[in-house]
This record gives C-alpha cells, structure tokens and sequence, in this order.
C-alpha cells in the first residue's frame, strides 16, 4: 500500500513538474534560433530546479541567461581564442567520468598563468560550454575536481574575477554542477573562502565539498562519486596521468567543429594560422582529453 501511495505521489509530481515546464515556455514567448535550440524541456526544468520551482523567478532567471548568450555569444568561443589561458592546464576536461557518467573538469588554480580577468572567465565558459557538448544524452551535470597543489593566496585570481564566475556559473549555468571537490586546499585558502563563500547561493554552497588525505569520511565521500582508478595520484587515486597541451589543443579543435555542427554554424570556421580548418578535422565523435597534472 505505501508503495503505491508512493509511485502515484511521483508519478503526480513528475505530472506537475511537466505541467510547469510548459507554463515556463509559454510565459517566456515565442523563441527563435539558438534560443529556442537552447530551451529544451531539460534545460527549461534546470531553471525550474534553480529556482525551487517558482514560475516568475525561473522566468526571469531564463531571460536574463537568453539576453547574455546573445551578447556573449559562449557557443561561438573557439579554442584558439582561450588557448593561451590554458597553456598550463589550469582547468581542463578529464579522460574519465565519475560513477554517475558525467563530465569531469579538473581544476588547478595553483597552475594559474595570466592575469587577465576576461580571459579567465572567458576560458572558463568554453570550458564549460565544452564540458557540456560532451555529456552523455542522459546527463545534465558534471563534475569538478580541484587541486590546490601549487595555489597561494597571492597568485590567485582576483576577487572580483570569482564572484564574476561564481555569477555565470549559477545564474547562467544553473544545476549544471553536480558537485565540486576541493582536495587539500591549505590552511591560508580559509581567508580566501570565507569572502568566495558569499556569493554562492544555498544550492551551489551544498555542492561544495573539501576533501583532506587524512580525513577518512571525506576521502570516502569523493570515491564514492569516482573511481578510485581512474582518479589521478594528485587527488589520491592511481592513475598517472599529464597534461599534454598540444594533444589537448588538438582534441578542442576537434570540439570545435563538433559544437559548430551542433549550433549550425559550420560556415563560420575557418582556417587559422595554417593549423586548423574545418575540412581539415575530422567530425567523429572524439576522445576525451587527458587532465593537467
């Protein structure tokens, strides 16, 4: 009896759910473009989900993402625009997904190489945007692995260049983070956090999770999410794996033809210092990318 009492309880939730999708489409209006490729039923509920399921707040949460992706324009970033902030492997795509088959970004902000605050973000985007591109179709979210090895307060990046990516990474990528963990951060990145802290909103502070070698409960918490073969010696796996720049350039050059087949921009590639061209990449489907060391 309680089981039933539970399947219909879902299967009216799961109807009510539906049912406010289709009221957000309507209330946002008639779509074109890669707006109304953008608004999928999914993508809709993420907003949805982002704002506990309040129709006005979801809305509005929607337009403004719509009005930044027209100006912004992050599904029109190619590599060899970004591929100077990634020369160390600050942040790149791992070659393995976690337990629940989703994207993994691996972080290194110890690995920090500019100080450009646009090209930080901008970086960042494609990277999300690519993270994105290669989820699995029964995916939404991905992962973030962080690795503080290298980090110090005074090579880190500006403070108003994180609460800038903290504000596009929720506002703009909302339910896209399934979880973040930050594995051995040092004692001084405390100062540092105490400020980041405030500008995360409830939902995105939960997913934030601080993973210490020594600290038996949190260690089993991250390899209960990964593979403890596939997690690299840095973040206390066994794979041994490098970052090799020229081979992930290569891999996001191929990405790039794959995201510009998928938004229906092919004509726009073109040829770039004698290195890539669309014609010259294959459009298969791609491996994923080593992460940095």
């Amino acid at each position: 009896m309680f089981r039933r009492k539970n399947l219909h309880h879902q299967e009216n939730d799961s109807s009510h759910k539906d049912a406010m999708v289709k009221e957000v489409r309507i209330a946002i209006g008639p779509l074109s473009d890669r707006s109304l490729q953008y608004c999928t039923d999914a993508c809709l509920k993420r907003y949805l989900e982002a704002r506990n399921w309040n129709l006005e707040k979801s809305k509005k949460m929607l337009e403004e993402t719509l009005n930044w992706r027209s100006t912004y324009k992050p599904e029109e970033i190619r590599w060899h625009e970004v591929e100077k902030e990634g020369e160390t492997g600050k942040v790149s795509r791992a070659n393995f997904h976690d337990r629940h088959g989703r994207t993994v970004l691996i972080m290194r902000p110890g690995m920090q190489n500019t100080s450009s605050s646009d090209g930080h973000i901008r970086h960042l985007v494609y990277l999300l945007e690519n993270a994105i591109l290669n989820l699995p179709e029964d995916q939404e979210q991905m992962s973030w692995l962080i690795d503080f090895t290298g980090w110090s307060l005074s090579a880190s990046v500006p403070i108003k260049t994180a609460r800038d990516s903290a504000h596009i990474l929720q506002n703009h990528y909302p339910e896209r983070l399934a979880v973040a963990f930050l594995y051995n951060p040092p004692r001084i990145f405390e100062a540092f956090w105490k400020v980041i802290k405030y500008f995360l909103d409830q939902k995105t502070f939960q997913k934030v999770k601080f993973v210490y070698p020594n600290n038996k409960d949190s260690v089993e918490l991250m390899r209960s999410y990964f593979d403890v073969e596939n997690l690299p010696v840095e973040f206390g796996g066994k794979a041994k794996l490098q970052y090799d720049h020229e081979e992930f350039s290569r891999l996001m050059m191929q990405d790039d033809v794959k995201a510009a087949r998928v938004w229906g921009f092919e004509n726009k590639l073109c040829h770039i210092n004698n290195v890539y061209s669309g014609a010259e990449v294959a459009p298969e489907q791609v491996p994923l990318a080593p992460p940095a060391s």
